[in-house]
């Protein structure tokens, strides 16, 4: 049985020499169909560009952000409305404006995805690097070490899916000061980053470069790139990153922080951002 984020079920808890019955919690996992519909009243055109594995919630955020880090859309203006598909639960539409026309060629995507990789549909190795429109920007962004150490908290305080049922990712964004701005949850981890970097979208708030994002895992190649496609220019993580998320942000000038934990952290690139 579902409601909304949360699957609740029956299951067997097992101790030593025990076994209860027991109800339990789970994050729901269901697919969403992301479709576009664009070109001009005489010659309408409604077409699938992915379907993705995710958490039901904020789905017209997701299908923003995913959209606009795919490079398929680049700014606010394009987008005229989303509406559900068919299926409610399971589709969504985003329509462009009058003579919008999508970039699908930067796509490159196979039709399917999972929550658990976002660039796993790539059909060749130059279409999983795209071009962010803010690519270059300078800044002399200066933050003291010791404003990193309370965010890991003040994350999992807001986490109340992960809470429930200890298996979602989070994506948080917080302004150069440390304060909380905003969080989204997904079993997807580059899900729950469209998430957020959807609703800025939709706010017109991007580029992020004066945001300090948080990820609740590790910082994977996929994260730090759609980070390049906001314009976010420091990446923190409470796990490690890998080493091709350290490569794209030294050669897009991102500061890396890594396993943000008990007042500590590595730092694997952009370490003039931090003040020790």
């Amino acid at each position: 049985m579902t409601n909304g984020s949360i699957a609740h079920v029956k299951v067997k808890r097992v101790t030593i020499n025990r076994q209860v019955d027991a109800d339990d919690e789970l994050a729901v996992e269901e697919p969403l169909e992301i479709q576009l519909a664009y070109g001009s009243s005489a010659k309408p055109v409604q077409q699938s560009v992915s379907v993705t594995m995710r958490t039901p919630g904020c789905d017209r955020e997701l299908a923003i952000g995913f959209l606009f880090t795919e490079g398929i859309i680049q700014n606010r203006g394009q987008v005229l409305e989303s509406q559900r598909g068919p299926f409610p639960d399971n589709t969504i539409v985003i329509a462009l404006g009058a003579n919008e026309i999508p970039r699908l060629q930067k796509s490159e995507r196979n039709f399917y995805t999972t929550s658990s990789c976002g660039v796993c549909g790539k059909s060749s190795i130059d279409a999983i690097k795209t071009v962010s429109v803010y690519k270059n920007m300078s800044d002399e962004i200066r933050i003291k070490a010791e404003l990193f150490y309370g965010l890991p908290a003040t994350l999992r305080n807001r986490q109340a899916l992960f809470e429930s049922t200890g298996g979602l990712h989070a994506s948080a964004l917080f302004d150069l000061d440390g304060n909380f701005l905003m969080l989204r949850e997904d079993v997807g981890r580059h899900n729950a980053l469209d998430k957020v970097i959807g609703a800025a979208f939709l706010d017109d708030q991007l580029p992020l470069n004066k945001k300090i994002l948080l990820l609740s895992g590790r910082a994977s190649f996929e994260l730090v790139q759609k980070s390049v496609m906001a314009g976010i220019r420091i990446v923190a993580s409470v796990g490690a990153p890998s080493s091709l998320a350290v490569q794209l942000a030294r050669e897009n000038g991102i500061t890396i922080i890594g396993f943000l934990r008990n007042e500590r952290f590595n730092i694997y690139s952009g370490e003039q951002r931090v003040v020790v």
